[in-house]
């Protein structure tokens, strides 16, 4: 029986066409994982600065500052996410937990920010604290 010859040549371009590739996807996920960093840290920047409007509306005793259709302003869309969690699950959660729920990675920076923004939300009286780094929503708010 006799089998089919791939020369050399052929096999050699094959190989390196696909050591180019192999280059290429990995330079790739590489860029990918820096634009997801820069594009997390933008996310983080517009909630917090977001957020700080809002805390010296309230400082300034705006605490209901409403938009034009009479309504009252919104959360930033990065604490609406955080409470959609929250009406999801029973019982209480650590910043960890949410981090993961979100895809936000769990390494100390993500989880420090999310507690930060844990704690604002218990500030606004939305969540409470029953026991030192758990979070459930308040019940109690009307």
């Amino acid at each position: 029986m006799n089998r089919p010859v791939v020369p050399d040549e052929l096999l050699r371009h094959l190989g390196g066409r696909e050591h180019d590739a192999r280059a290429q996807v990995d330079r790739l996920r590489t860029e990918i994982a820096e634009l997801s960093d820069r594009l997390e840290d933008a996310q983080q920047l517009v909630s917090r600065l977001q957020l700080t409007r809002q805390t010296l509306l309230e400082i300034a005793g705006r605490q209901h500052e409403q938009n034009q259709s009479g309504t009252e302003e919104p959360l930033p869309p990065a604490y609406q996410e955080v409470l959609a969690v929250f009406t999801r699950t029973d019982g209480g959660l650590r910043a960890k937990d949410l981090c993961r729920a979100l895809n936000i990675g769990d390494q100390p920076r993500h989880i420090e920010s999310m507690r930060a923004k844990l704690k604002r939300l218990v500030g606004r009286d939305i969540l409470t604290e029953p026991e030192p780094g758990l979070f459930a929503m308040n019940r109690n708010e009307s």
